[in-house]
């Protein structure tokens, strides 16, 4: 699937990756790819069609029963996360909540496509001198994401390094249509399920030690360290007629840029719509719908339908949808938040580049 086109940007000698960023840098790779016109994989008639390459949550390709989807998604300590303490007694992340988040965030990227994860390969990357214990925490927390979602880790492989890193590769499959990023259409409504904005709050709390009851305090932390990825909800919206969707990854108007950007459209959201985590009121008071439209890593679905799908849908997911904007015709990746009195609502930069300072 052709990735949407981006401004032109002219390459130079010396370029650094800091230069292009994350998505310039995936945007080159893939017109190179592209410009090899390579097969497909295959030989003696095993070939299965690919339907989605890069530019969505995961790849896609076709079987005779199904479809097949892959993902993978990297962490690397000091970079996604640290075990440094905090005032609460406790690590910033402790290995078991690693352990899950390494799987959840796959399990969320196949739950955007529409599918049921299957198999899991986990490579490490381990300094020399790591406890042993540490990594039967890790693993506990990845084995308590798969059981709970019906994933299998089957395989793997394990490299020393100067630091410690996780790549979980994850399989799923599909008899339904797949969820797409490019698929919206002026006139859709978008939504949301669940709540958003617990997991910068989560984040904020731990990282300035900020003391709250005990009831926000572990709410908080739950929506921080061990988010739900959606997907029982990606399968209700794949079988309903929903065609549009990613997940919450980087904020809802940085991950809303990227869906209308590949659907060549743009998007309005309604601020006093957003479905607020309800400890965001107690704990940050005047600054949750801040945090609702930029909080990354809340792995919530973010789908676009007509008003007619999106009435029959919403009320059959288990983790509830909210109207919160719709899709308009405009410069494509563009969105706008606005007030309810339609007056316009400045959002501070959201989302994470990995290859920008």
């Amino acid at each position: 699937m052709p990735l949407p086109a981006r401004p032109c940007i002219l390459y130079h000698i010396g370029m650094k990756v800091s230069d292009i960023g994350e998505f310039g840098l995936i945007h080159r790779l893939h017109r190179q790819i592209d410009a090899r016109g390579l097969p497909q994989p295959g030989a003696d008639g095993l070939r299965f069609p690919l339907r989605v390459g890069i530019g969505d949550d995961a790849a896609a390709w076709e079987t005779s029963a199904a479809t097949e989807l892959l993902t993978t998604d990297t962490m690397v300590e000091g970079v996604h996360f640290t075990r440094k303490p905090t005032r609460f007694g406790r690590p910033l992340t402790t290995w078991r909540e690693v352990g899950w988040k390494a799987m959840a965030s796959n399990l969320s990227d196949i739950a955007a496509m529409g599918g049921v994860p299957h198999y899991a390969l986990i490579t490490l990357g381990l300094p020399q001198n790591e406890d042993v214990e540490s990594i039967d925490e890790l693993y506990h927390g990845l084995l308590d994401a798969c059981e709970a979602y019906g994933a299998a880790i089957i395989g793997g492989d394990i490299v020393g390094s100067p630091v410690f890193f996780i790549t979980v590769a994850l399989t799923g499959v599909t008899g339904s249509p797949l969820l797409l990023r490019n698929t919206a259409r002026p006139g859709d409504q978008v939504a949301v399920t669940g709540t958003l904005g617990g997991a910068e709050g989560g984040l904020r709390m731990l990282l300035e030690g900020l003391a709250f009851d005990e009831a926000t305090t572990t709410a908080l932390l739950q929506a921080h360290l061990h988010r739900q990825p959606r997907v029982p909800e990606g399968r209700v919206l794949a079988a309903n007629g929903v065609r549009c969707a990613m997940d919450v990854s980087d904020g809802l108007v940085d991950d809303l840029g990227k869906l209308c950007l590949a659907s060549r459209v743009a998007a309005r959201v309604f601020a006093h719509r957003l479905p607020l985590h309800p400890a965001l009121r107690a704990a940050f008071p005047g600054q949750e719908t801040a945090l609702a439209l930029r909080s990354g890593e809340e792995y919530e679905l973010l789908f676009a339908a007509s008003p007619a799908i999106m009435a029959r849908v919403c009320p059959l997911l288990p983790a509830g949808a909210t109207v919160v904007g719709e899709i308009v015709a405009g410069e494509p990746g563009g969105v706008s938040v606005e007030d309810e009195r339609g007056r316009p609502v400045q959002v501070a930069k959201g989302g994470w580049d990995h290859l920008r300072p």
